[in-house]
């Protein structure tokens, strides 16, 4: 009980990253240090997280060869592997105790809603010193960018969907209100990537539980309340807009691109600088220096992996994506006590991959978190098969 409330805990702390290091970092690197100690089991399911993360950051390691000034980046390149073990930690500590999921998830709900209420609050001004709160006029909640503090909010706003679909009406006005502080987080954010993250999200989550449930009467309530919630959503979205602040905002982050993205040297010319460069640098150029030299960082986690970790981490990670997914889609709609996070999960960690190709997740701490989860939950079915296949052994030998 005390070493799964300490993980809830750890979970919560992930919405609160103003400072680095963040209390988050400093208490995982004490539990996961202290959990070691005491028995912590990384089992052959989880061995390809495990592997390709290793070789993943052992590119990097490669990539701060080609330096002639290191500067900070093996502080950089420890983070990588301290988040890379945070992954492997909760994809242990999951398939060790699957009801370990309620409380992640519980945490980070609770994290997620107070860290989106400060960000509201600090957007709107009547929040004392809520400036530290936002930046370029964008809410970014106990976070050092809107960014991050957006798609943070998406995973736990499709909890209470789910919650909303499949829950009772007696806790509906509670998840609803929840809902509502998560979406106008993101909103307020004024992030395209968290726009287009949370669209996605919900949208997939309707459609593979339409897929799952069988019953008519069941879908009917799905798209009932769906459209209702939609609604809802595009509601209050109309009130904000109502705010000359907000509508300005608004009118200039909803183009699909921002001038700094097709002008000259703009984002998508840098992409394809990188790429080019990628093919005369094949051990990448060094963490963080594609920003150095070029004035903006990579925007692009696909370029950041070869920039940053060299081809050796490229194709490691790109192994590690196409793996998680193609096993999570295999294990997504079956019948398990696990299945929901799975779900969730799965939806969230697939937009962030697409999201990927204009903004980059690297150190990103809920990214790892999702990685962790989908990973447990993929171990967990890995086990329950194992199970399956020893019971009929055993059931085989005694009729034999």
């Amino acid at each position: 009980m005390l070493a799964s409330l300490c993980v809830a805990f750890g979970v919560f702390l992930s919405g609160f990253v103003i400072n680095e290091p963040a209390p988050y970092e400093l208490f995982l690197a004490v539990l996961i240090g202290i959990w070691a100690i005491f028995g912590l089991k990384l089992s052959r399911h989880i061995a390809p997280l495990i592997v390709l993360y290793l070789v993943f950051n052992i590119g990097g390691m490669f990539s701060i060869l080609t330096m002639e000034d290191v500067k900070d980046t093996p502080m950089y390149m420890a983070v990588s592997l301290f988040l890379a073990f945070t992954a492997m930690f909760f994809a242990a500590i999951i398939e060790a105790d699957p009801r370990r999921l309620t409380l992640i998830f519980r945490a980070y709900l609770l994290a997620a809603i107070i860290t989106s209420l400060l960000g509201i609050l600090g957007y709107l001004g009547v929040l004392p010193g809520g400036d530290v709160f936002t930046r370029y006029g964008r809410a970014m909640g106990a976070f050092q960018d809107p960014n991050v503090f957006g798609p943070y909010l998406v995973l736990p706003a499709l909890y209470l969907m789910h919650g909303l679909l499949t829950g009772t009406l007696k806790a509906a006005p509670l998840r609803i209100l929840g809902l509502m502080i998560l979406v106008l987080g993101v909103f307020f954010s004024f992030s395209r990537a968290a726009w287009g993250l949370l669209a996605i999200a919900m949208a997939l989550l309707v459609v593979i539980m339409l897929i799952k449930e069988r019953t008519g009467a069941f879908r009917l309530k799905i798209l009932v309340m769906s459209l209702i919630g939609a609604l809802l959503l595009v509601g209050a979205i109309i009130v904000a807009l109502q705010f000359d602040q907000i509508a300005d905002l608004f009118s200039d982050r909803a183009k699909l691109v921002q001038a700094y993205d097709g002008a000259r040297l703009g984002r998508f010319e840098r992409h394809a600088i990188g790429f080019l460069m990628a093919l005369e640098h094949p051990l990448g150029i060094g963490p963080l220096e594609f920003g150095l030299m070029w004035g903006e960082d990579t925007h692009n986690i696909w370029l950041k992996a070869l920039m940053d970790y060299g081809w050796l981490g490229f194709v490691s990670y790109v192994a590690l994506i196409v793996w998680t997914l193609v096993l999570g889609f295999r294990y997504l709609l079956r019948d398990r006590p696990w299945q929901p996070y799975l779900m969730l999960a799965y939806i969230v960690l697939l937009g962030h991959a697409i999201i990927g190709n204009v903004i980059d997740t690297d150190h990103w701490r809920h990214f790892y978190l999702l990685m962790g989860i989908v990973w447990g939950c993929i171990a967990l079915e890995m086990r329950w098969q194992s199970n399956l296949r020893a019971q009929a052994a055993t059931a085989g030998w005694h009729r034999a």
